[in-house]
């Protein structure tokens, strides 16, 4: 283990030891609870906006699905970030966290007629998703000119990566309009030939389990097509272009790796003429700027022994860490284990399972995975969970949403924590379940 990675569990141990001692996570009461590092995030984005030469002019788009907490997305703004959002109810999440319509970016592959109409009412950037989809922004500039920046997706149809579920630039994939089909390039010409208002491209690879290499060539398409509109036209059109997000995490150690300097470097040598100054730029990442800044931590309820292996029953479980018990193999979470007070545990490792409290057989977030042997009100933390996990959960057997914490540690170790999300008490429940 690395001194870097030394630092980074000692402060994972510091804050849970003061969530313990300030009742963040109680055995008769908060089993439950997630924490994003807000140090952390800052310095995931100081060293994003680092990556990009100063001189072009970059809007960096925090993708909301990341994580769409209302005071997450306030944080964001404060250090800079624009925001990306992904259909009606993230609009509204970063309007209410204090992003000017100018920094927002709509994509969406189901934009509905009111959904385009708001967006464009307020002068929010939209990417169109599809020849249907430009057909609706025709009829709704016909009644009401836009200030919004205007562009198409596209599938520059480059392939998959590792994971299929999350690569949007295959053959078949249901994103943007997919530039290798029959006739398809050349009615996009058309479109913006016809359409002097689109001025942006927008392509995304994909995110975890994509090489930066693929990622790169998707935006090399980009910027082909668009240099291609501007030669057909004889004039500059296309000022900028969208080059999403999508850089893998590291989920195997506390290194952050690739970094977004590595990925600068991969687009310079692929694709030059994206930064010759010509274009602005727009970055969607998410995912990359918040796992690594975040953990959730459970209590151990009961221990038992099934087929000979340990199992630990934990409050954390499909409805916190969806893809990890219904994908393991794609996304697997790495997992400490901590004693009641929260300092790590000590003990021979043994391979034990580590389940959640959902009703179906499936609810794991670690098969036979070796750590000090887990007894009742001991704590596992599942690590890198600051983006997706707790903020998106799923609500299976009606288990409330537990708090979200923010962190803050100052220059003398004190750990300091703000809420980002109360924990769901059953009358919320309630409320959401139709009482």
């Amino acid at each position: 283990m690395t001194s870097a990675n030394t630092s980074a569990a000692e402060r994972r141990e510091r804050i849970l030891r003061a969530a313990v001692r300030q009742g963040l996570l109680d055995p008769d009461g908060a089993v439950l609870a997630a924490f994003v590092d807000l140090d952390g995030v800052a310095a995931s984005v100081r060293a994003l906006r680092a990556a990009f030469p100063d001189t072009l002019s970059v809007l960096h788009a925090f993708a909301a699905k990341a994580n769409c907490l209302v005071p997450v997305l306030r944080e964001l703004r404060a250090l800079g970030t624009g925001c990306e959002v992904a259909g009606a109810g993230e609009l509204a999440q970063a309007l209410a966290a204090g992003f000017t319509p100018d920094r927002i970016v709509f994509d969406s592959p189901a934009k509905t007629r009111s959904d385009l109409a708001r967006a464009l009412a307020l002068g929010v950037a939209v990417n169109a998703d599809s020849f249907q989809e430009l057909d609706r922004i025709d009829e709704i500039l016909a009644q009401r000119p836009s200030a919004s920046p205007l562009g198409v997706r596209l599938n520059p149809q480059v392939g998959g990566g590792d994971i299929a579920e999350t690569s949007t630039a295959t053959a078949t994939s249901k994103f943007g309009v997919a530039l290798d089909d029959d006739g398809n390039r050349r009615r996009l010409l058309d479109a913006y030939r016809a359409r002097p208002w689109l001025t942006w491209v927008h392509a995304h690879v994909g995110s975890q389990g994509c090489p930066l290499e693929l990622m790169a060539e998707g935006v090399a398409r980009a910027v082909a097509f668009a240099d291609e509109v501007d030669a057909g036209l004889g004039r500059r059109q296309v000022s900028g272009i969208d080059i999403g997000g999508g850089l893998p995490v590291n989920f195997r150690d506390d290194e952050t790796a690739p970094g977004f300097d590595a990925y600068v470097r991969c687009l310079q040598d692929r694709v030059p003429r994206l930064f010759s100054g010509d274009y602005r730029i727009v970055t969607e990442f998410g995912r990359s700027l918040l796992a690594k800044n975040g953990f959730t931590a459970a209590r151990v309820e009961y221990t038992k022994t099934s087929g000979g292996r340990p199992v630990a029953i934990t409050h954390a479980g499909a409805q916190v860490a969806a893809r990890t018990v219904f994908l393991p193999s794609s996304w697997p979470l790495r997992i400490t284990a901590h004693g009641p007070d929260g300092s790590r545990k000590a003990g021979e490792p043994v391979p034990q399972d580590i389940a959640g409290p959902c009703c179906f057989s499936g609810d794991l977030v670690a098969r036979a995975r070796p750590l000090p042997l887990l007894a009742p009100g001991d704590i596992v933390s599942l690590l890198d969970t600051g983006a997706y996990y707790s903020s998106t959960p799923f609500h299976y057997n009606s288990l409330p949403d537990p708090a979200v914490h923010g962190v803050r540690v100052g220059p003398r170790g004190d750990v300091t924590f703000e809420p980002l999300r109360r924990a769901e008490s059953l009358e919320d429940v309630l409320a959401r379940t139709g009482e």
